[in-house]
């Protein structure tokens, strides 16, 4: 993971529970330590953010309680 995402990960965990009083069920999309979104679709959040930051520059999170949502997707060219 890069480090923007990593630092954006860590910035969810240490700020979930106010996020989750903001934005339970929504996919919020995290860069430079702010929530820029919040999208009720993964997809929709992904699409918006892509639009002004570069794929692989901003952070994913569908906004739930618990460890069972963290999110951690790699994107790789390289088929398998």
């Amino acid at each position: 993971m890069n480090k923007s995402l990593e630092n954006a990960f860590k910035y969810y965990i240490k700020h979930q529970t106010e996020l989750v009083k903001k934005y339970r069920g929504k996919y919020i999309v995290i860069v430079d330590n702010e929530v820029i979104g919040s999208y009720d679709d993964e997809l929709e959040a992904i699409h918006q953010a892509s639009k002004k930051h570069e794929l692989g520059t901003f952070f994913v999170q569908k906004c739930e309680p618990g460890t069972e949502s963290y999110t951690q997707l790699f994107h790789s060219r390289v088929a398998v």
